[in-house]
């Protein structure tokens, strides 16, 4: 078949030099990641339209915290909801609901009347974010090869960031040409244009999952073997299909029964999963490292720092592509070094940045009552977020996915990636709720918050995190 190409795949999948269809599995990861650019782009548009917000719904100080972390709670209940109905629906259909929600929540928020409408429209995007954040790595560590799977798997956290910096840039642009975000533009302000623009990107994500097929293991579980089969031909070796659903089936549960939230307890022990803790642990020290303030609250921080409206919005767009470019270097090591590693340099790498942009901000003062830093601590501040952000998505931010997707067994992957999906979601609101109250009683201590909880990350992963490199998803244990 044209596309094929001779890989090496690891041990137990369908040999050295089995032949895949790399235009195939391409394809079909290209489509999955789009829901990577909807769970960044619907992340980041809040960004720049807090003043939009504030001054259309008369808001305070901790609504704006509520309006802003109204999405993150509907990621926590769509990331385990979608965790749980993946294994009763598929992975498939899963993103294509949350596509719908994108959609819907798009609409919504940009026409809501009042601030509860608001948050009722960004909790319905939120469902579409947790459904993509777990389903979209999931899926893509579910067709394609041990070889190759931790590549393909970061392309998620390279569309998340384009997501973000795509927000960002719709976002400078909307404003610009109102002339801030409050602005009238076509008879409606700034802000509520900045929403509307992504009913395009999630009309083409909905259109183009159609187009896909279902995750072969999937079809295993519920019993579609030979629907699976063929799903594997077309990804893989034709000939060794018939091997690999055997061993699918062989890696699920020995009674054969459907995959179910209690399958979490160990059997022998009646305790939660080792590996469950460590998922957890990974996916909520994601999250208390703050990077999420550099997505939410972005454009108001540097203002803070003395950056104008519109200045605040380029720094993040130049963040946003400084961290492609570290995605890609993570591309480029992720199956040669490892997972382990990367989460190592990217742990001690954030603790010295936030360390650096505490020490600036303790040098700033008050002007009526914004934060002000001399010249070289304004840019000891903007350096250190710029190599903070490029650490993050060196490692954590697409690795921590990456062994979400990959490192549970088969029979527990729907489950555990539910419940470590809504512990990292849950992490995020309380972040993103919290920071301006500690911003506010002190910066720099919230910066040295986070830069603890890198410390305390890279003690974390030395102790608990186990290689999954190379490994098949079959052989995964736990």
């Amino acid at each position: 078949m044209a596309g094929h190409a001779d890989v090496s795949t690891g041990p137990g999948f369908v040999g050295e030099g089995a032949k895949i269809n790399m235009v195939f599995i391409s394809g079909i990861v290209a489509v999955a990641t789009i829901g990577g650019f909807m769970f960044g782009y619907d992340s980041g548009v809040i960004n720049g339209t807090q003043e939009g917000l504030q001054q259309a719904f008369h808001l305070t100080a901790l609504g704006t915290g509520f309006n802003v972390g109204a999405l993150l709670i509907g990621c926590a209940v769509g990331a385990f909801g979608a965790g749980r109905l993946a294994d009763a629906y598929g992975r498939r259909n899963m993103m294509i609901a949350a596509a719908i929600l994108f959609i819907l929540s798009a609409i919504g928020a940009g026409g809501a009347s009042s601030s509860a409408i608001f948050i009722i429209a960004r909790f319905i995007g939120g469902l579409g974010v947790g459904a993509a954040s777990v389903m979209c790595p999931a899926y893509i560590s579910e067709v394609t090869p041990a070889g190759i799977r931790g590549r393909l798997s970061s392309v998620q956290q390279i569309m998340i960031i384009i997501g973000i910096t795509a927000a960002f840039l719709v976002n400078y642009v909307l404003a610009h040409t109102a002339g801030k975000s409050t602005d009238i533009l076509a008879g409606f302000p700034a802000w509520r244009w900045m929403f509307w623009a992504q009913v395009i990107p999630a009309g083409i994500f909905f259109l183009a999952l159609l187009s896909i097929p279902e995750s072969p293991r999937f079809l295993v579980v519920k019993g579609r073997e030979a629907k699976a089969e063929a799903v594997l031909a077309r990804l893989f070796n034709a000939a060794e299909a018939p091997r690999k659903v055997e061993e699918i089936r062989n890696s699920l549960a020995a009674d054969h029964h459907k995959p179910k939230l209690s399958d979490l307890i160990s059997k022998t022990s009646g305790k939660i999963r080792p590996i469950v803790w460590v998922g957890i642990a990974i996916a909520v020290f994601q999250q208390l490292v703050g990077i999420n303030i550099v997505f939410y609250y972005g454009a108001t921080l540097w203002q803070a720092v003395g950056f104008s409206e519109n200045d605040a919005l380029l720094t993040n767009i130049a963040s946003g592509s400084v961290s492609i470019l570290a995605c890609l270097v993570a591309i480029a090591f992720i199956d040669k070094i490892g997972r382990k590693p990367m989460l190592l340099i990217g742990s001690a790498g954030m603790a010295v940045t936030l360390g650096l942009i505490a020490y600036a901000f303790s040098t700033g003062t008050l002007v009526g009552g914004q934060l002000q830093l001399s010249p070289s601590m304004g840019k000891l501040a903007f350096w250190s977020a710029i190599a903070y952000s490029a650490l993050f998505n060196f490692s954590w931010g697409p690795v921590m996915w990456v062994m979400l997707g990959e490192m549970f067994p088969n029979q527990i992957r729907g489950s555990a990636l539910a419940v470590a999906g809504f512990a990292q979601w849950f992490a995020n609101y309380l972040i993103a709720q919290t920071f301006p109250v500690m911003a506010g009683l002190s910066l720099t201590g919230a910066y040295l918050f986070y830069a603890v909880s890198a410390v305390i990350s890279f003690f974390l992963v030395q102790k608990l995190v186990h290689e999954t490199r190379g490994k098949e998803l079959e052989h995964m244990e736990g």
